[in-house]
């Protein structure tokens, strides 16, 4: 199975099911020295955990982390990190009566038109308890964030329709839906409470804020940083639709109501924006203002409620889904937006050192010796195949000297060193001494 990979230099891979064993994610590309330990994890895991509140699923699992590789003496080694996560209260017995029938909303369907197989326990793979080793990869992209003063927010901005009007960022984590208005926390919570009786569940939007981020970050044309940014976030399970700054907002205003009027701050001396409904990226590269991104969460599909459905026969079936399922996910996927942004903003960071680290003498110094090192092997490997070639010629006794291949080889090598703007006299003399040393060594086979 492809696909479980997300970045360029700084890489996550998580594994497992939601009724497996475990799930963890493996990173690679942090740097060494970095204080971690299991507690910072566990702080951000917490957030995602289920069985929080009523407004979350009853399963109860402590989503202990363990670290298992790349960290020694509380700093990161540079090494791949492994981060182990144990199932402790998985129930597949919840599934065994529904194995065979395709839950509406869910990938059963699909996985099995894929890979011919399914994991028919909560979803297997394409479980939410798959973000588990997101969130706790996302706490190590956090650590590395924080040292440059970056910080990522999100909050639940709707749900069922009831949207917050007062942004109030300290009041995030005070109520059981992750919602930064008090006000609306508390009728987003009676209605998925409502919700939840009837048998059924609720969507959402969750909206997500990066401070402080630095501008640069992003590369055209398909690695746009909104492009990576939206991604990783549409790849979060229930997560159907994405938007940046403005978003969908933007099909009904002019232009000179959407542009962002620069300026310059005489605080700072840096360069801004009046407004901000670009969301802070231009042409994919962030610009230095905030961005801002908003995601919306599906009502989940685990529901009790009867719905019609079919079997892996086709029949027709009717399914009720029992077990231990969200009313709403926003209050979850909170935790796993911020890490996924994080995520993406990390490996951005260390791809833009790369670029600074090109305009130096010591990167042009390197790559070349990485070159000679390439030409070393491709002459050895030529001088193997020329004492081949002797071997051949001495017995068959054919002459060592062969005017006519050496004039080929020249006259092909003198034509791409055209197409390559190379020196024609170069060549020649290249393969002058060339075609001497292979002499010498079939003479001496």
């Amino acid at each position: 199975m492809a696909g479980n990979t997300l970045g360029s230099l700084f890489k996550i891979t998580t594994f497992g099911e939601s009724h497996g064993k475990a799930v963890g994610v493996l990173i690679d590309g942090v740097k060494s020295n970095i204080p971690i330990s299991e507690a910072d994890i566990q702080k951000e895991l917490d957030r995602r955990r289920p069985g929080q509140s009523a407004v979350t699923t009853a399963r109860k699992e402590e989503d202990r982390v363990q670290i298992l590789s790349g960290v020694f003496e509380g700093k990161t080694l540079g090494t791949p990190i492994c981060l182990l996560i144990w199932n402790k209260d998985a129930d597949p017995k919840a599934y065994e009566s529904i194995k065979d029938l395709f839950r509406p909303g869910h990938a059963g369907y699909t996985y099995l038109s894929k890979y011919s197989i399914q994991d028919y326990r909560g979803g297997g793979r394409s479980s939410g308890r798959e973000t588990a080793g997101r969130v706790a990869a996302g706490a190590v992209a956090k650590k590395i964030l924080a040292k440059r003063g970056i910080q990522i927010i999100a909050y639940t901005k709707e749900v069922g329709g009831i949207t917050a009007k007062k942004i109030d960022y300290d009041v995030i984590e005070k109520n059981a839906v992750r919602c930064a208005d008090l006000v609306a926390a508390k009728k987003m919570e009676k209605k998925i409470l409502k919700v939840k009786k009837e048998g059924d569940s609720l969507g959402g939007v969750v909206e997500a804020v990066v401070k402080n981020c630095p501008a640069g970050l992003g590369d055209p044309v398909f690695d746009k940083l909104e492009a990576d940014l939206a991604k990783a976030l549409m790849s979060i399970p229930a997560i159907k639709g994405f938007e940046i700054g403005s978003g969908f907002t933007a099909t009904r205003m002019k232009g000179s109501e959407h542009n962002d009027e620069f300026y310059k701050d005489n605080k700072t001396g840096k360069i801004r924006t009046k407004t901000n409904f670009a969301g802070g990226i231009l042409g994919g590269i962030s610009n230095g203002e905030d961005i801002v991104v908003r995601v919306a969460v599906k009502p989940p599909s685990s529901i009790p409620k009867a719905q019609k459905t079919v079997d892996v026969e086709g029949k027709k079936r009717t399914i009720k889904v029992e077990g231990r399922h969200d009313p709403c996910l926003c209050p979850r996927v909170v935790p796993v937006v911020e890490s996924m942004i994080a995520l993406v903003i990390a490996d951005h960071l260390v791809r833009q050192k790369q670029v600074a680290a090109n305009h130096s003498i010591t990167r042009i110094r390197g790559e070349i010796d990485l070159l000679d090192d390439m030409i070393m092997l491709l002459v050895s490997q030529r001088q193997d195949l020329v004492r081949d070639i002797g071997r051949w010629k001495q017995k068959h006794h054919v002459p060592i000297p062969d005017s006519k291949r050496e004039k080929d080889i020249l006259k092909k090598r003198l034509a791409l060193a055209d197409e390559t703007n190379l020196e024609p006299e170069f060549i020649e003399e290249l393969y002058a001494a060339i075609f001497h040393h292979a002499r010498k060594i079939q003479r001496e086979v």
